[in-house]
């Protein structure tokens, strides 16, 4: 009866619509952008920052009144009330700490806030910081009751990161880590006992920055995406840029506390940062950014069957798609994809590129040549490179939203673009200036 009545009142009231707002990191510029979908469409706003509501803090001012925080990643919230930050070096001041292997930290902020005109540039949305548990956080899945965190570096080095960190969303506390295996094929790694048992653990002499010969013995685990297999079992997938490949992590022994849950791996064309799953959850997508040993830049994406890749066969990479170029040989550096509601595509931006592609999924599974549909090119109108990083698709399907811009000191420049491609027409449609410096992914809200 009750759900009977709920319905008929819907039926006498105007349901207001959703307004779909972008949330943007604004990495060396620490803030949490956020922009109004239909302010960014309107022809009056393209090319300015118009569309840009507000700029949150993503962490509290340093006592000098210094701006700290390193926002680089996010998720949202199942409710979409709150916001997870990614504060890859935790609260840094990005002039200062140019090198790697800052803490990481969670900054947990308030949606309702965040698309507050009045909270412009305040740390009002704020409510509190966790900690990842390690060094360099980049990766995030949301579980029921925990956070699962890829930690991609070492203290203060970039290299050195192994550990996949599982902690409480409601306390912070550290519940559980994955210690991944060391080592790749062709790179003789020294025998480092894993997992970590004190007083043993990673080496102090680990270079400090990419590309270095050294690197290809840690994995230094970028992004992280949910995969379903078949058996009713879920596994965490990690892009490994300092081992070229892609893990496969047993969700259930995880959660069982095993810290060798780590099952498999899958070799890409070169370290991989951003991935994902498609809405199924039964197949993952790599973007082969660059190897950290050598500088190379990929142009790949790697398409990963998951029921293949939990059982461990050789074959679980079920297509390798060349994108942002014709020429195997030219780099253009695929970042943070992500894949259409439907499933049917993928969309990435290509930084080097500076460009995006759209994958066909099922003609890249056909092992077709074309799978790579259509290729956008992105601009900007003061003369520098767009160099697209993060993408999101709207909750309606019609369009993508692309983040980009250069990292160029001295930060507190507002660089940062977001384009707004629409689907259909396979064209960039908005542009909204002024977003952070360097900002790397975004995530769209209906409110």
């Amino acid at each position: 009866m009750t759900v009977a009545f709920l319905t008929a009142a819907c039926m006498t009231q105007e349901v207001a619509p959703n307004t779909s707002y972008v949330l943007v990191t604004g990495r060396r510029l620490p803030y949490l952008y956020a922009i109004s979908l239909d302010a960014a469409l309107s022809p009056a706003n393209n090319g300015t920052p118009n569309a840009i509501i507000a700029r949150n803090k993503v962490a509290l001012d340093r006592l000098d009144g210094r701006l700290l925080g390193d926002s680089a990643n996010l998720a949202i919230s199942e409710d979409g009330n709150t916001a997870y930050i990614v504060n890859h070096h935790g609260g840094i001041d990005n002039s200062e700490f140019t090198q790697h292997g800052g803490r990481g930290q969670i900054a947990v902020m308030d949606v309702n806030e965040i698309i507050k005109p009045e909270n412009d540039r305040t740390a009002n949305a704020l409510r509190q910081h966790i900690d990842s548990g390690a060094f360099g956080a980049v990766g995030i899945l949301l579980l029921p009751d925990m956070f699962v965190i890829g930690n991609a570096e070492n203290h203060l080095t970039e290299d050195g990161g192994n550990r996949i960190t599982f902690v409480d969303r409601r306390t912070g506390s550290l519940r559980g880590t994955v210690e991944l295996a060391l080592g790749s094929p062709g790179f003789a790694c020294p025998d480092y006992p894993v997992p970590f048992v004190s007083p043993h653990g990673p080496p102090a002499s680990l270079a400090v920055l990419s590309p270095h010969r050294q690197w290809g013995c840690f994995p230094d685990t970028n992004g992280l995406a949910l995969g379903r297999g078949s058996d009713g079992n879920s596994y965490v997938f990690t892009a490994n840029g300092g081992t070229n490949d892609v893990s496969v992590i047993d969700l259930r022994r995880a959660l069982q506390g095993d810290r060798r849950a780590e099952i498999h791996r899958i070799p890409t064309q070169t370290g991989p940062w951003g991935i994902t799953a498609t809405p199924d959850g039964r197949h993952i997508i790599a973007a082969s950014r660059e190897s950290q040993q050598s500088g190379f830049e990929g142009n790949t994406i790697s398409i990963i069957d998951v029921d293949r890749a939990r059982t461990g066969t050789k074959d679980a990479e079920v297509a390798r798609v060349l994108v942002g170029t014709d020429d195997p040989n030219e780099q253009t550096r695929p970042f943070i994809p992500s894949v259409t509601l439907d499933g049917r595509e993928v969309i990435v931006p290509n930084f080097r590129g500076n460009s995006v592609s759209i994958v066909n999924l099922e003609m890249a599974l056909a092992g077709g040549a074309d799978a790579e549909v259509a290729r956008i090119p992105l601009t900007r109108s003061d003369g520098l490179p767009a160099r697209p990083k993060g993408s999101a698709v709207t909750s309606d399907g019609r369009y993508v939203v692309i983040s980009g811009g250069p990292s160029t000191p001295p930060f507190s420049r507002e660089l940062g673009y977001v384009y707004v491609i629409d689907l259909q027409s396979r064209g960039v449609v908005a542009t909204v200036t002024g977003v952070g410096n360097d900002p790397y992914n975004l995530a769209v809200v209906d409110k």
